[in-house]
């Protein structure tokens, strides 16, 4: 079996599997060529990215649409007190 070196690091983990999915990754394995690792690790990428939210997107909100309160932060401010 070809050994695959990653450019990022690895963590090794142990999961315990019932001996009827142990064997169908055995198989598909074979099938494939490829180590049972890599099966498992591909799986396992899919199903997480399946169900990764995604990250919001700016704005996260809708602003008053006034884009130079930073330049006018004092009258802003005063306007929003009722000093004007």
């Amino acid at each position: 079996m070809a050994y695959v070196w990653y450019a990022f690091p690895m963590r090794k983990t142990t999961v315990y599997l019932p001996s009827t999915l142990k064997d169908r990754i055995e198989r598909l394995a074979k099938q494939e060529k490829r180590s049972e690792a890599e099966i498992i690790r591909r799986a396992l990428e899919s199903f997480t990215k399946a169900r990764t939210r995604p990250r919001p997107t700016v704005p996260l909100f809708h602003g008053s649409g006034v884009t130079n309160v930073a330049e006018s932060v004092d009258e802003a401010l005063a306007e929003g007190f009722g000093r004007t």
